[in-house]
Protein backbone atom coordinates (compact mmCIF):
# COMPACT_ATOMS: atom_id res chain seq x y z
CA UNK A 1 0.00 0.00 0.00
CA UNK A 2 1.59 3.19 -1.14
CA UNK A 3 0.38 6.51 0.14
CA UNK A 4 -0.10 9.48 -2.11
CA UNK A 5 0.86 13.04 -1.29
CA UNK A 6 -2.89 13.64 -0.82
CA UNK A 7 -3.08 11.00 1.92
CA UNK A 8 0.08 12.20 3.63
CA UNK A 9 -1.01 15.85 3.58
CA UNK A 10 -4.44 14.86 4.88
CA UNK A 11 -2.86 12.98 7.77
CA UNK A 12 -0.51 15.87 8.54
CA UNK A 13 -3.39 18.36 8.50
CA UNK A 14 -5.48 16.13 10.75
CA UNK A 15 -2.58 15.67 13.15
CA UNK A 16 -2.11 19.43 13.34
CA UNK A 17 -5.82 19.89 14.05
CA UNK A 18 -5.70 17.08 16.61
CA UNK A 19 -2.72 18.70 18.34
CA UNK A 20 -4.81 21.88 18.72
CA UNK A 21 -8.00 20.05 19.76
CA UNK A 22 -9.95 22.06 22.31
CA UNK A 23 -8.50 25.40 21.28
CA UNK A 24 -11.45 27.64 20.34
CA UNK A 25 -9.37 29.46 17.72
CA UNK A 26 -9.59 27.78 14.30
CA UNK A 27 -6.36 26.63 12.67
CA UNK A 28 -5.59 28.53 9.51
CA UNK A 29 -4.73 26.71 6.33
CA UNK A 30 -1.48 28.67 5.92
CA UNK A 31 -0.42 27.63 9.42
CA UNK A 32 -0.81 23.96 8.51
CA UNK A 33 0.95 24.39 5.16
CA UNK A 34 3.88 26.37 6.59
CA UNK A 35 4.38 24.15 9.62
CA UNK A 36 4.50 20.96 7.57
CA UNK A 37 6.23 22.17 4.41
CA UNK A 38 3.20 21.83 2.16
CA UNK A 39 4.05 24.02 -0.79
CA UNK A 40 0.62 24.00 -2.45
CA UNK A 41 -2.08 25.58 -0.28
CA UNK A 42 -4.61 25.08 -3.11
CA UNK A 43 -3.99 21.35 -2.97
CA UNK A 44 -4.43 21.45 0.80
CA UNK A 45 -7.75 23.31 0.40
CA UNK A 46 -9.05 20.50 -1.80
CA UNK A 47 -7.95 17.94 0.77
CA UNK A 48 -9.65 19.82 3.60
CA UNK A 49 -12.85 20.01 1.55
CA UNK A 50 -12.79 16.22 1.28
CA UNK A 51 -12.13 15.88 5.01
CA UNK A 52 -15.03 18.26 5.68
CA UNK A 53 -17.37 16.20 3.48
CA UNK A 54 -16.30 13.10 5.38
CA UNK A 55 -17.22 14.79 8.67
CA UNK A 56 -13.67 14.86 10.00
CA UNK A 57 -13.21 18.65 10.04
CA UNK A 58 -15.38 21.72 10.28
CA UNK A 59 -14.57 25.06 8.74
CA UNK A 60 -15.15 28.63 9.80
CA UNK A 61 -15.27 31.31 7.14
CA UNK A 62 -14.02 34.84 7.35
CA UNK A 63 -10.92 36.71 8.35
CA UNK A 64 -10.62 34.79 11.61
CA UNK A 65 -11.63 31.53 9.94
CA UNK A 66 -9.91 28.22 9.67
CA UNK A 67 -10.47 24.60 10.58
CA UNK A 68 -11.28 22.51 13.63
CA UNK A 69 -11.24 18.78 14.01
CA UNK A 70 -14.85 17.57 14.09
CA UNK A 71 -14.39 14.64 16.50
CA UNK A 72 -12.17 13.76 19.40
CA UNK A 73 -8.70 12.75 18.16
CA UNK A 74 -9.11 9.42 19.95
CA UNK A 75 -12.13 8.71 17.74
CA UNK A 76 -10.35 9.24 14.41
CA UNK A 77 -7.97 6.68 12.97
CA UNK A 78 -5.48 7.05 10.16
CA UNK A 79 -7.72 4.65 8.20
CA UNK A 80 -10.57 7.17 8.51
CA UNK A 81 -8.39 9.95 7.14
CA UNK A 82 -6.94 7.93 4.27
CA UNK A 83 -10.39 6.62 3.31
CA UNK A 84 -11.76 10.16 3.25
CA UNK A 85 -9.25 11.30 0.64
CA UNK A 86 -8.35 8.12 -1.22
CA UNK A 87 -11.45 5.96 -0.97
CA UNK A 88 -11.48 2.36 0.10
CA UNK A 89 -11.67 0.48 -3.21
CA UNK A 90 -8.74 -1.41 -4.57
CA UNK A 91 -8.30 -1.11 -8.29
CA UNK A 92 -6.99 -3.81 -10.54
CA UNK A 93 -8.02 -6.87 -8.56
CA UNK A 94 -9.73 -9.70 -10.35
CA UNK A 95 -12.75 -10.87 -8.38
CA UNK A 96 -13.89 -13.80 -10.56
CA UNK A 97 -11.65 -16.61 -11.57
CA UNK A 98 -11.69 -17.54 -15.21
CA UNK A 99 -11.19 -20.91 -16.79
CA UNK A 100 -7.58 -21.10 -17.98
CA UNK A 101 -7.23 -21.58 -21.73
CA UNK A 102 -4.22 -23.90 -21.42
CA UNK A 103 -2.11 -25.73 -18.83
CA UNK A 104 0.44 -22.89 -18.99
CA UNK A 105 -2.32 -20.35 -18.36
CA UNK A 106 -3.45 -22.46 -15.40
CA UNK A 107 0.10 -22.52 -14.02
CA UNK A 108 0.35 -18.75 -14.43
CA UNK A 109 -3.03 -18.28 -12.74
CA UNK A 110 -1.75 -20.29 -9.76
CA UNK A 111 1.19 -17.89 -9.44
CA UNK A 112 -1.11 -14.86 -9.74
CA UNK A 113 -3.35 -16.31 -7.02
CA UNK A 114 -0.37 -16.83 -4.70
CA UNK A 115 0.88 -13.29 -5.38
CA UNK A 116 -2.61 -11.84 -4.88
CA UNK A 117 -3.08 -13.73 -1.60
CA UNK A 118 0.33 -12.61 -0.29
CA UNK A 119 -0.43 -9.05 -1.40
CA UNK A 120 -3.89 -9.19 0.23
CA UNK A 121 -2.37 -10.40 3.52
CA UNK A 122 0.20 -7.61 3.38
CA UNK A 123 -2.53 -5.03 2.70
CA UNK A 124 -4.65 -6.41 5.53
CA UNK A 125 -1.71 -6.06 7.93
CA UNK A 126 -1.15 -2.47 6.81
CA UNK A 127 -4.88 -1.71 7.02
CA UNK A 128 -4.96 -3.08 10.57
CA UNK A 129 -2.17 -0.69 11.57
CA UNK A 130 -4.10 2.25 10.11
CA UNK A 131 -7.36 1.12 11.74
CA UNK A 132 -5.76 0.86 15.16
CA UNK A 133 -3.70 4.04 15.12
CA UNK A 134 -5.62 7.08 16.30
CA UNK A 135 -4.68 10.72 15.93
CA UNK A 136 -4.60 11.00 19.72
CA UNK A 137 -1.98 8.26 19.96
CA UNK A 138 0.26 10.03 17.47
CA UNK A 139 -0.18 13.43 19.07
CA UNK A 140 0.56 11.96 22.52
CA UNK A 141 3.65 10.11 21.33
CA UNK A 142 4.92 12.97 19.18
CA UNK A 143 5.86 10.31 16.64
CA UNK A 144 6.24 11.79 13.15
CA UNK A 145 3.72 10.47 10.65
CA UNK A 146 6.28 9.45 8.03
CA UNK A 147 7.50 6.70 10.37
CA UNK A 148 4.00 5.33 10.90
CA UNK A 149 2.60 4.87 7.41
Amino acid sequence: MLFSARAEYACLAMLELAAQYGDPKPVRLTEIANKHGISSPRFLVQILIQLNKAGLVTSTRGAAGGYHIAKRPADITLADVVAAVEGTEQAGTRTKSRKPASPLAAALDDVWDRVRNAHDEFLKAQADILKHTTLAQLVDSGQPLQYVI
